[in-house]
Formats: C-alpha cells, sequence, structure tokens
C-alpha cells in the first residue's frame, strides 16, 4: 500500500542522513611505543563520528609483524575473547582494558615482557547503518631492556656552616633507541623529600621552590661531566640544609606530537649530612678609618672614605653592611636627619661622593655591621662597629646664573622671522654644560608652554606644544660657549605672546659621570606683537558694446585690483557670480552664472536661447560671454566677488569681503527690416502659393465642366430633310 512504501522511505532516511554526512574514525597513540621490561604500558584509544548506542565496544588484537597471525588479547564484551595464551594474564590482571568514556578505552599492561612487542591493533564492531569509514587502527609497541643505571657517590656526613657540598651522581644506559635521561636531586628530612633540582630531559634547569632564589644567585651550581657524570654544588651550606640526600635518574621518550614520556626511574641514597654550625661562637674585628676630601664652596665635589680593614674570624658567606649617619651642624638645621643612608656588602671601603649642597654640611659617622648566615638560611647582624664623627664645612658661596635676552630679528608683519639670543653669565661655577628651555605665553597671566629644549649633551627636542607641521620654521642653536639663538620663521597670529629662556648650569665631577645640577635662572621676556593687515581688493565693470544687435555676442568684464600686503599670484582666489534683472534699477534678480575659488563654473538654467561662458582672462579679470543675443537677454548685468587670500599670519585661506560692482545695461537693438522680412517673406509666399492654386483650379474646372456637346450625324431620309429645311 502507499503507507507502508511512505514508512520504507521514512526509515531508510536516516541511513542515507548519516552515509552521507558521517564516517567512522577509529584513533589510537602515533607510534612507535617505545617503553622499558617490567614497566607498566597504557595505550588509549578512542571511536568518533559513528552511528547507533553511545557505548561502544572495543577489541584489542596483537600481530608480531604487520603480516602475521592477529593474536585476541582482551575484548570489553566477551570475557572469553582472550587468545589462551594471554588468558592467564589477563585473568592476573596483568593485561586489562578500562573504560574511559562511552568511546575511550584504555589497554594496561602492568609488566610489559620482550615478547610482548609489536603492533596493537584497536577494533570496533559496527554499529553505523552503513559501512564507512576506519574501523580498526594499529600502533607499535617496541620493548627494551632496562639498562638504566644510577650510582651516586657518598657525601661527607658532617661539613662546617658556611662551607661547600658536592652531589655527584653517575647515571647511564644503553643507547639501543632514542631515549632520554634525566637527573634530579632531592634532600629527605623525615619522610617529606624536597627536590633540588633537576637537570634534562631537554637540557633544561628546574629548581624546587626554596632553592629556585639560591639557584638564581650562584648559591647553588650544575657541574655535567662526562660519561653521565652529574655533580650539584651547594655552596655556603646551613642547618637548615641538613638532611638525607637522595639521586635520582629517569629515562624517557618523546614521543610524536611533542609529549615526553618516563619509561623507567630509579632512586639512589647518597647519604645523610649534617652542618655543624659556627655563628654561636663568632667573634669578628673590625678596624674603621675615615678621610676626607674637603670641599671649598657649594655644589664642588666631596669624597667620603669609610675603609674597612683588619677582619678577622668572619664566617664564609658573611658579609659587611656600611651605612652613613649624617647630624647637621648647629643652629643650621633643626633636626638630625639620617640621609643617604647605604647598606652596601662590601670587604674594604665606601665612597660617598654625593655631598654638594648646604644641608649636606655636618658631622658624619660610618657604621660598619657584620652579617652572617644562620640555621635558617636568614642573614643575621653578629655585631656592629661606628667610626669618630667626622665634621664636613664649606664656605656657602651659592651658584649663580644670569640669563639676558636679547632681540635679533623684530617680527612686524604676518610671515617674518623672529630671532632672539640669550646670553649666560655664572658665578661660583666653575666648567659647566646648559640646557636651555625656550618657553612662552600669550599673556602674562596665561598658561607657560615649552616650545624647544637643548640638553647639556647639545641635544635638540620640541616641545609638546609645538605644532608637528612647524617644526621645520623652528631652529634653537648653540652660537657661543654661553650663548644661544632662537628663530622662529613664518611667525603667525598664533606665535603672538612672550619669548623667554629658561636657562640651568651643570657640573660633572669627573668625565664620563651623570650631570648634576647646579643652579638655573630665567630671561626677560621678549614680545611679538604685530597686528594682521590683510590686502584690500576692488571691483569695477566694463562692457566694449553696451548695446548689440541680436544673435551678436555681448562681453562683459569684471576687474578686480588689490592693495595693501599684495599676496602672491598663487596665494589669492576669487569667487565671481554674475546677476541679471529685466528692469534697469530692478530688485528682481537672475543669477546667470558662478564660478568658485577652484576654478569650477557652474551655468544656470536659462529660459533664453543664447548660451553664456565665464573667462578668467588674468589673474584678476573674468569676462562673462552672451552668445546669440536675444531680447530676452536685454537688462542689467553686475558681478559680486568674494576674495580668497592665503594669509601670511595663520597659514591658513582668508576669506575677505565680498564686493559688488557697479551696473551695467546691455540692449538688444530692434531691426525693422528683421522684425518685417519674414512676414513679408511668408505672406508672399502664401499668396503666390494661392494664386497657383486658383489658376490650376479654373483650368481644371473650365476643361471637365464647359466643353461643347458631340454633333450627331444627320438621317438621309426624306422626311428629316425637310424638316431640315
Amino acid at each position: 500500500s502507499l503507507f507502508s512504501h511512505i514508512q520504507a522511505v521514512l526509515n531508510f532516511l536516516p541511513i542515507l542522513f548519516y552515509s552521507g554526512c558521517s564516517a567512522r574514525v577509529v584513533t589510537v597513540p602515533p607510534g612507535p611505543l617505545i617503553r622499558v621490561e617490567g614497566q607498566p604500558v597504557s595505550i588509549r584509544c578512542d571511536v568518533k563520528e559513528y552511528t547507533g548506542p553511545n557505548e561502544q565496544d572495543f577489541e584489542w588484537n596483537m600481530l608480531k609483524d604487520t603480516s602475521g597471525p592477529k593474536i585476541k588479547i582482551i575484548s570489553t564484551f566477551d570475557s572469553r575473547y582472550s587468545d589462551p595464551s594471554l588468558s592467564k594474564r589477563v585473568a592476573s590482571g596483568d593485561i586489562s582494558v578500562v573504560r574511559l568514556q562511552d568511546n575511550e578505552v584504555e589497554l594496561k599492561i602492568a609488566e610489559v615482557k620482550s615478547q610482548d612487542a609489536g603492533f596493537y591493533e584497536c577494533q570496533t564492531p559496527s554499529t553505523d547503518y552503513v559501512i564507512s569509514g576506519n574501523y580498526a587502527a594499529k600502533v607499535q609497541l617496541t620493548v627494551i631492556s632496562n639498562t638504566l643505571k644510577v650510582s651516586p657517590k657518598t657525601p661527607p656526613p658532617v661539613i662546617p656552616e658556611g662551607s661547600d657540598l658536592t652531589l655527584s651522581c653517575n647515571v647511564t644506559r644503553e643507547l639501543v633507541h632514542p631515549t632520554y635521561l634525566s637527573v634530579t636531586w632531592s634532600v629527605k628530612k623525615g619522610t617529606a623529600s624536597e627536590e633540588i633540582l633537576t637537570f634534562g630531559p631537554q637540557g633544561d634547569v628546574v629548581t624546587g621552590p626554596r632553592f629556585a632564589r639560591r639557584y638564581a644567585d650562584g648559591g647553588i651550581r650544575l657541574v655535567p661531566g662526562r660519561n653521565g657524570l652529574f655533580e650539584l654544588v651547594i655552596s655556603r651550606m646551613t642547618t637548615s640544609d641538613e638532611g638525607n640526600y637522595e639521586c635520582n635518574g629517569t629515562e624517557w621518550t618523546h614521543e610524536s606530537g611533542g609529549q615526553w614520556i618516563k619509561i623507567v626511574e630509579s632512586t639512589k641514597e647518597m647519604g645523610t649530612v649534617a652542618v655543624t654550625p659556627t655563628s654561636c661562637d663568632l667573634k669578628i674585628k673590625i678596624s674603621i678609618s675615615v678621610s676626607l676630601l674637603n670641599p671649598q664652596t657649594t655644589a664642588e665635589p666631596t669624597e667620603l672614605a669609610c675603609r674597612v680593614t683588619n677582619i678577622t674570624n668572619l664566617p664564609p658567606g658573611g658579609r659587611l653592611g656600611i651605612s652613613w649617619e649624617h647630624t647637621s651642624l648647629p643652629g643650621m638645621f633643626d633636626s638630625t636627619l639620617l640621609q643617604r643612608s647605604f647598606s652596601y656588602r662590601i670587604t674594604r671601603f665606601l665612597n660617598c661622593s654625593d655631598l654638594r649642597q648646604e644641608i649636606d654640611m655636618g658631622q658624619y659617622v660610618c657604621s660598619v655591621s657584620a652579617w652572617s648566615v644562620n640555621s635558617q638560611g636568614d642573614m643575621v647582624k653578629s655585631t656592629e662597629y661606628k667610626s669618630s664623627p667626622l665634621t664636613v664645612r664649606w664656605d656657602a658661596k651659592r651658584p649663580t646664573v644670569n640669563v639676558v635676552a636679547k632681540r635679533i630679528r623684530e617680527a612686524s608683519v604676518g610671515g617674518s622671522t623672529f630671532e632672539m639670543s640669550c646670553s649666560v653669565s655664572t658665578t661660583n661655577i666653575g666648567e659647566a654644560g646648559y640646557s636651555v628651555l625656550i618657553q612662552s605665553q600669550d599673556s602674562l597671566e596665561s598658561t607657560v608652554r615649552t616650545i624647544m629644549t637643548l640638553s647639556p649633551d647639545n641635544v635638540v627636542q620640541h616641545g609638546g606644544a609645538t605644532d608637528p607641521n612647524r617644526r621645520d620654521n623652528l631652529v634653537l642653536t648653540k652660537s657661543g660657549p654661553a650663548e644661544f639663538r632662537f628663530r622662529l620663521a613664518g611667525v603667525q597670529l598664533s606665535d603672538r605672546g612672550y619669548y623667554w629662556c629658561d636657562i640651568t648650569a651643570w657640573t660633572k665631577q669627573q668625565p664620563g659621570q651623570a650631570w648634576t645640577k647646579a643652579s638655573s635662572s630665567e630671561s626677560n621676556k621678549l614680545q611679538i606683537n604685530f597686528q594682521e593687515n590683510g590686502p584690500s581688493f576692488s571691483i569695477a565693470i566694463h562692457s566694449d558694446d553696451s548695446s548689440v544687435y541680436p544673435w551678436e555676442t555681448a562681453k562683459m568684464k569684471c576687474s578686480l585690483s588689490v592693495s595693501g600686503s599684495s599676496p602672491k599670484t598663487d596665494e589669492v582666489a576669487y569667487e565671481v557670480k554674475w546677476f541679471f534683472t529685466r528692469l534697469r534699477g530692478g530688485h528682481t534678480l537672475t543669477q546667470v552664472a558662478n564660478v568658485d575659488r577652484f576654478g569650477v563654473v557652474r551655468k544656470i538654467n536659462r529660459n533664453s536661447s543664447s548660451d553664456v561662458t565665464i573667462e578668467r582672462s588674468d589673474t584678476h579679470t573674468y569676462l562673462l560671454n552672451i552668445f546669440g543675443t536675444q531680447d530676452s537677454d536685454s537688462g542689467e548685468y553686475y558681478c559680486v566677488v568674494t576674495p580668497w587670500y592665503l594669509s601670511a599670519s595663520t597659514g591658513a585661506w582668508t576669506e575677505a569681503g565680498e564686493l559688488t560692482s557697479s551696473r551695467i545695461f546691455l540692449t538688444v537693438k530692434f531691426a525693422v527690416w528683421d522684425s518685417l522680412k519674414l512676414p513679408l517673406l511668408y505672406g508672399a509666399s502664401a499668396s503666390l502659393g494661392v494664386g497657383l492654386f486658383s489658376l490650376v483650379l479654373g483650368l481644371v474646372c473650365a476643361q471637365c465642366c464647359c466643353r461643347n456637346t458631340a454633333h450627331l450625324p444627320r438621317s438621309r431620309n426624306k422626311l428629316m430633310d425637310l424638316e431640315m429645311d
């Protein structure tokens, strides 16, 4: 029946859908897999893009070679699936299969044997509507012998605190297949083991959390040797380093996909190490002497040297801490200042060369402290010595800087150049370098802007207030040992304001050292103040002939003239409009045509049959041409012009005031003959046509309607003759 056919088609649709959209994919890890005899092995297998129930079944088989017979290993649904040769290992759990997900399982071998080497096949029974894709996947398993050997060297059982400990460990294996080694040192305290350092398998070093800082500081060093010998040196041993040390050797394989797999490892105890503390018996002796390089004036270099000698009983790893204490002179400053406190770890002396200000005068004491490492690995202060106070005083002659600005070139109009010079004079300052700031402000109360800077090393930079498009107009140079010049070309209205120099004197104690600020000063302010006097324009209109006949060409000229600061030819443009009115002095205006300042002409739609054009005959002259004039073109004409010029003060195009010309009345003359010749010609032609038509019509009628009757032949009988008689 029809219903049964429809039902069959509907049952077949899922088969068509899955057969066209999916194909079963069974995957196992890429091989070959290298494993060590006696070690556990796990191989995963999953299936995707399948149909049927979510939970899939798996079968594992083994082949000694690719063309050999299959040996059944284990199945997820058939407990009697295993080959008799493997049934005991399956029953004992040595070989098992673990389901990880509905579509993923893992084959596990607790202790792999050499005869387990071969190709392992993962197979999934079909639950698909249509057979499509792969239902099995193979991976090769290579089983190698366990040749890993770890041979540590026993360290000394007791070492003094602060000495070094060397941990030697020899890790080797027979290289048959591409495998890699790593070595790890660890220390065990009680039952807890803590890793110190691991080297390999990629040649990298990984440290334990507690030893990372120590390794970075060089307190732990790795010394690789030959023939598998590795040494770990732990410097400055403390009581916290006590414990039972172990050495671990691991063999790795690098499988496809970049994954590192640990295939075998061996851990050997090296021995217990005890650390004898010595800090409790520490008695450090130090001798201190302080020398002074006395300055004469402020800003001169000063040097304080604290020399530490006769250091005895300082344990290995011990350090000296140096600090300077400063006390102001009586009556100069209010409180005791502990400034420039230094905590440098040194062995002999400390130089202090930064005493250059008046506040630095006073008494200085050098304090030396001895530090050692305690059992927790921390630095603790053991003892401290102080030197006798040393007084530092000098004549407080303050350095001064005086700056004078002079105008070199005056900027009187827009576009001109402004130039000024700044001369520097100093007192109580030796050889110095100068940094220059060119600053400006619109008014004496407005915000200060930095235009340009010059460093003591003669590096010029533009300030943040500088327009990037005008940086070529700014120049700052050093014109003499203590003179600087600033030039601003093409001044604009926005440049009006006050300009001055802010100069700082810098000194160096020795060549190669950093600059030290001595003093600074600002110059007097110079003003840029000019008025914007743009060009003046005038307009005139002229026509060679204000009366024309019809169909002739009428020409009207709109001329402009420029006075004042006349711009260049390419720095002026005009926008011209022509207007027309029929009546003399009329107010009803009609725009005829216009041309913008870019030279684009636009004509207005007109009912007249005449045509118009606008022509630029020279820079300041525009012509209006009316071709084929008609009576409708009679009327008053005038032009309206808007000048544009490039302002030298602003650097931008500026619109001048609109100009309107006087009016010219154009007359199109009335010609009598021209007015009558066409009507007369048309009338004569019509009369002649009508006359000819009438003549032809009369002739036709005369021929057709007014001709004589035809003569009939007479009878010859007598009666007729009598009648005729």
